[in-house]
C-alpha cells in the first residue's frame, strides 16, 4: 500500500510540475505589449471589426494581426523589443498607418486613440468573412466554435460533443466531463423541454449543423443552476440575423443509409427578424457487443454477443421572431417542433456453460417501435437601462414531450427450458412530460470589473410513464403485473441567487456568490395488479430539501495575458427519471435493470486552480481540480437468482468519491494554413466502498486525451482530422476498458464560396468500443459494446440570398446573438 501511495504521489508531483512550467516561461519572457482604441474621427465612436496589422518599421513585413471588437480596442501581446508600425484598415475608411512605435522589454505602450477618417466612397454594407478560432476563453468558460466542424457534417450534436476537448461520449450517448457523466446539458442556456427525460436521445436527433458553438463551464458560479457534478455544457444553436432575405440548404448521405436534409430561411429589416428552418434526419446506428456473466457461487457462465440497429426518422421545425422595441428593449418569441420515430432492434445470441438449468444456445430478438412528439415555446425580453451594461432579462418557456412505443421480445432455445424462462414478451409504453421555466436575471455594473448580479428561477417538470407487459403462457399471452405499472413524477426547483464582483488591487479580483434552492421530487408508483386495495396499489415518495450553494473566485492578472484563478463551488446532482423509475427493464432476459425512487441527490464540493497564458500564435490553459462527491449514485447488482442466473441491477447511493486531476488544453497556429488543438486530462479517483452493498473501496489513475488539426491546402480546400484516446478507468465495481477513435474529413468550397462539398470518415479504424469488468454480489461481468460502426458521409451545403451586414446594425446583431433568455445567456 505504501509503495502504491508513493507512486501516486510521484505522479502528482510530475503533474504539478507540468502545470508550473508556463510560469517559468512567462518569468523569462522579455516582451512588451501595445494597446490602442480605434475611433471614428467625425462621430468619436469606437470602430468595431476594423483590421489591425502589426508590421516591422523597416520593411513593413507582417508580424501579427487582429480585429477590433465593438469597443474599438486593440491589444498586441508578446511583442519582441523593437520598432514597429501599425496599419488600420476598414471598408469605408481611409487606411491609417501609425509608425515608429518603440517597444521595450517588459514595457507596455499605450497609443491612445487612433482616428479613422471616412473615405470619399461610402459603402452601405460590409460583408463579414472569416471564422472564429476553434477555441476561445471566456471569463468563466471555454468556448468551442464547432460551426465549421467538417468531421461532424451529416452527424448529430452527439458527434459534435465527442469532438470537444474535456468531453467524452460513451456507447449510449452519455456525455462525460472530466471523467464524470453527471453534467448539466443546456440548450441556449436553459434545459430544453424537447429533450424530455432523456437528453441523450434528443442530442442524437439534433443535427450537428444546427449548432453554433459549445460552451464548457467546469466550475460554474452561483448564477447558474447548481445541478451537475462536473459542471455545465451549454449548446448554443445557430441563429441567422443578417439583413434582408437569406438562407441555406444542406443535404448529406452516407453509410448504412444515413441521410440528412435541411432548409433555413431568414428575413431581417430594421425592427424585425424572422427566422425558420426544417431538418429531416434519417439516423441509422449499426453496432454490436459482448456480455459475459459468471456466477462465482457455481462457476456457471452465460455468454452473449449482440447485433443492434437503431433507426431514427426525425423531423425538426423551428420558427421565431425578434422585435426591437426602441433602442433599449428586445423581445423574442420562438417555437420548436420535433417529430421522432424510432425503431430499436437488437439480437442477442446466448451460450450457456455449467448453468444450473440451461444448456446449449438461445437467441433473443428485441423489436421496439417508438413515436415521439415534442414542442416548446419561449418568450424572452431584454431591457437595457441608463447605466452602461445595466439590464434585465426575463424568460418564460413551456414544453411538452410525449412518447408511445411497443417493445416485443421473442426467444428460442436449442434445449427447451422450464416455465421459469419466457419465450415471448410484449411491453406497451407511454410517456407524457411537461416542462415550465420562469426566470429573471438582473445585472448592474458599477465600473470595469465591478458589478452586482441577482436573479430568480423556477423550473417544474412533470412526467407520467406507463408500462403494460404481457408474457407467453400455455394459453397464449398473459399480463405480467410485476413489471406493469404507472409512474408519476414531479420535479421542481425554486432558486434565488446573488453575485458580487470587484477588484482588491489593480490585478487581483474576486467574485463571491450565493444560491439558495428549494427542491422537491414527488413520485407515485401505481400497480396495475387486479384486486389490490388502494393502499396496496399506490406507493408515494417525496424528496424535499433546501440547500445553499456558495461560490468563490479569486483571479490574479500578471499582465501579458497571464492569469491565475482559484475557485470553490458547491453543487448537486439530482436523481434523473430513469434512475428513480422502478420500471424493470427486461430487454436482456438474464440481466434486468431498475430505477430506485428513494435515491438521494449527490452533494458535490469542487475546487479548481486554473492558469491561462496567451502568446501571438499559442493559447495555453491548465487546471488542477479536486472534486468530493457524497452519496455517490451508481447502478449495482442487488439480486442474483442462483436457480435461473437472472441478475437485477438497481441504482443506489453507495459511498463517497474523490477525484483529483490535471487538465491541459492548448491551441497553436503552426502557420497561416495549419493549426492544432490538443487536450490531456489525467486524474486519480478513489471510491470509499460500502459495507451495506458489499462493495470494497477502490482507487486508480486514468487519463484521456485528444488532438484535432486543421490544414488549409488552398483558400477553398481544407482538411480536418482528430484522434481521441481514453485509458481504462476505475469504476465503483470494476474497471473500464480503453478505447480510441480516429476521424478525418475534407472540405471544398465551390460556387464562389457560397457552396461547400464535404466528405468525412468517422471511426476510421473501426475501433471505438466501450466496456469494462465488474464484480459485485458474487457476479463477475465483462461487457463490450458499440452502437455505431465506421461511417462515411458526403455532404453539400449552399448559402443564398444577402449574407451582408450593415455597419449601423453591428451592435444589434451582437445583441440578437447573445439574446436567448437562457440562464446566463447574456454572457454567452
Amino acid at each position: 500500500m505504501n509503495a502504491s501511495r508513493k507512486i501516486s504521489e510521484f505522479r502528482y508531483i510530475v503533474l504539478l510540475l507540468a502545470l508550473a512550467w508556463p510560469f517559468a516561461g512567462a518569468a523569462q519572457q522579455a516582451s512588451g505589449t501595445i494597446s490602442a482604441v480605434v475611433i471614428d474621427e467625425s462621430s468619436k465612436e469606437p470602430v468595431g471589426f476594423a483590421s489591425a496589422a502589426l508590421l516591422t518599421q523597416a520593411s513593413k513585413s507582417y508580424v501579427d494581426g487582429l480585429q477590433t471588437v465593438d469597443d474599438g480596442k486593440i491589444l498586441f501581446n508578446g511583442v519582441a523589443p523593437g520598432v514597429y508600425a501599425i496599419r488600420i484598415t476598414y471598408v469605408g475608411y481611409e487606411s491609417y498607418l501609425k509608425e515608429d512605435v518603440t517597444v521595450e522589454a517588459g514595457r507596455h505602450v499605450d497609443l491612445g486613440n487612433l482616428l479613422l477618417k471616412a473615405s470619399g466612397e461610402v459603402l452601405e454594407e460590409v460583408v463579414v468573412q472569416g471564422t472564429p478560432p476553434a477555441m476561445q476563453l471566456g471569463i468563466d468558460r471555454k468556448i468551442f466554435n464547432v460551426a465549421q466542424s467538417t468531421l461532424s457534417v451529416g452527424g448529430t450534436a452527439t458527434d459534435l460533443l465527442s469532438n470537444v476537448p474535456s468531453l467524452q461520449v460513451d456507447m449510449d450517448g452519455t456525455v462525460s466531463l472530466r471523467g464524470s457523466s453527471s453534467v448539466r446539458i443546456l440548450i441556449n442556456g436553459r434545459e430544453s423541454a424537447l429533450a424530455g427525460s432523456d437528453v441523450t436521445q434528443f442530442l442524437q436527433s439534433l443535427p450537428a449543423n444546427a449548432v453554433e458553438r459549445i460552451e464548457v463551464v467546469t466550475n460554474p458560479s452561483s448564477k447558474y443552476d447548481a445541478e451537475g457534478q462536473s459542471g455545465i455544457i451549454n449548446i448554443v444553436l445557430k441563429k441567422n440575423t443578417y439583413l434582408g432575405f437569406n438562407g441555406s440548404v444542406n443535404v448529406s448521405g452516407g453509410s448504412y443509409d444515413n441521410y440528412m436534409a435541411g432548409l433555413n430561411l431568414n428575413f431581417r429589416n430594421r425592427n424585425f427578424n424572422y427566422y425558420g428552418g426544417y431538418t429531416f434526419n434519417r439516423r441509422n446506428m449499426v453496432g454490436d457487443g459482448v456480455n459475459n456473466t459468471e456466477l462465482l457461487s457455481n462457476n456457471s457462465q452465460t455468454n452473449n454477443v449482440s447485433e443492434s440497429a437503431r433507426l431514427g426518422l426525425n423531423h425538426n421545425v423551428q420558427l421565431g421572431m425578434d422585435y426591437y422595441l426602441g433602442e433599449k428593449t428586445l423581445i423574442g418569441l420562438a417555437g420548436n417542433l420535433s417529430l421522432r420515430g424510432n425503431d430499436r432492434n437488437e439480437d442477442l445470441f446466448y451460450r450457456y456453460f455449467n448453468h444450473p438449468q440451461l444448456s446449449g444456445n438461445s437467441s433473443r430478438y428485441s423489436r421496439q417501435d417508438e413515436d415521439d412528439l415534442g414542442y416548446e415555446v419561449a418568450l424572452d425580453v431584454k431591457r437595457e437601462f441608463g447605466n452602461k451594461g445595466e439590464e434585465l432579462l426575463a424568460n418564460f418557456a413551456f414544453g411538452y414531450d410525449g412518447e408511445e412505443g411497443v417493445n416485443r421480445f421473442t426467444q428460442d432455445y436449442t434445449t427447451p427450458p422450464n416455465e421459469m424462462y419466457e419465450l415471448m414478451r410484449i411491453n406497451d409504453t407511454e410517456e407524457d412530460g411537461r416542462n415550465i421555466n420562469v426566470q429573471l436575471d438582473y445585472v448592474r455594473p458599477f465600473g470595469d470589473n465591478h458589478k452586482f448580479e441577482a436573479g430568480y428561477r423556477t423550473t417544474v417538470r412533470t412526467s407520467l410513464e406507463h408500462q403494460y407487459s404481457q408474457v407467453d403462457s400455455t394459453n397464449g399471452l398473459r399480463p405480467d403485473y410485476s413489471v406493469s405499472n404507472d409512474f408519476d413524477m414531479t420535479s421542481s426547483v425554486h432558486a434565488l441567487y446573488a453575485n458580487y464582483q470587484n477588484m482588491l488591487t489593480d490585478k487581483l479580483g474576486y467574485q463571491v456568490g450565493l444560491r439558495a434552492e428549494q427542491a422537491y421530487l414527488d413520485t407515485e408508483l401505481g400497480l396495475l395488479t387486479p384486486g389490490l386495495s388502494d393502499n396496496e396499489r399506490t406507493t408515494t415518495g417525496r424528496l424535499d430539501y433546501f440547500r445553499v450553494y456558495p461560490s468563490v473566485f479569486l483571479t490574479q492578472e500578471f499582465g501579458n495575458q497571464n492569469q491565475l484563478q482559484v475557485s470553490y463551488t458547491r453543487r448537486v446532482s439530482r436523481p434523473r427519471g430513469w434512475q428513480v423509475n422502478p420500471f424493470v427493464d427486461v430487454s436482456d432476459n438474464l440481466n434486468h435493470r431498475q430505477g430506485n425512487p428513494n435515491l438521494l441527490p449527490e452533494d458535490i464540493h469542487s475546487f479548481e486552480l486554473g492558469y491561462t497564458k496567451t502568446w501571438p500564435s499559442l493559447l495555453f490553459t491548465s487546471s488542477v481540480y479536486h472534486r468530493i462527491v457524497n452519496d455517490v449514485t451508481q447502478p449495482i447488482i442487488r439480486e442474483v437468482d442462483d436457480n435461473t442466473g437472472v441478475t437485477l441491477m438497481q441504482w443506489q447511493n453507495i459511498s463517497r468519491n474523490e477525484s483529483t486531476g490535471l487538465e491541459l488544453i492548448s491551441r497553436i497556429d503552426l502557420s497561416t494554413k495549419w493549426d492544432v488543438m490538443a487536450n490531456v486530462n489525467a486524474y486519480h479517483t478513489r471510491f470509499q466502498g460500502s459495507e451495506a452493498f458489499d462493495i470494497e473501496g477502490s482507487e486508480g489513475f486514468s487519463w484521456n486525451g485528444n488532438v484535432m488539426t486543421n490544414y488549409r491546402f488552398t483558400p477553398i480546400f481544407s482538411m480536418q482530422a482528430r484522434f481521441d484516446y481514453r485509458a481504462p478507468r476505475i469504476m465503483a465495481q470494476g474497471k473500464s476498458i480503453e478505447n480510441y477513435v480516429i476521424d478525418a474529413a475534407l472540405k471544398l468550397d465551390v460556387l464562389n464560396r457560397k457552396g461547400s462539398i464535404m466528405f468525412n470518415a468517422r471511426d476510421l479504424l473501426n475501433q471505438r468500443r466501450f466496456g469494462g469488468f465488474t464484480t459485485s454480489n458474487g457476479v463477475h461481468r465483462y461487457f463490450e459494446h458499440r452502437w455505431m460502426r465506421r461511417t462515411f458521409m458526403l455532404s453539400f451545403n449552399y448559402r443564398f440570398g444577402d449574407q451582408s451586414l450593415k455597419r449601423e446594425d453591428r451592435k444589434r446583431r451582437n445583441d440578437m446573438q447573445d439574446f436567448g433568455g437562457g440562464e446566463g445567456e447574456q454572457q454567452f
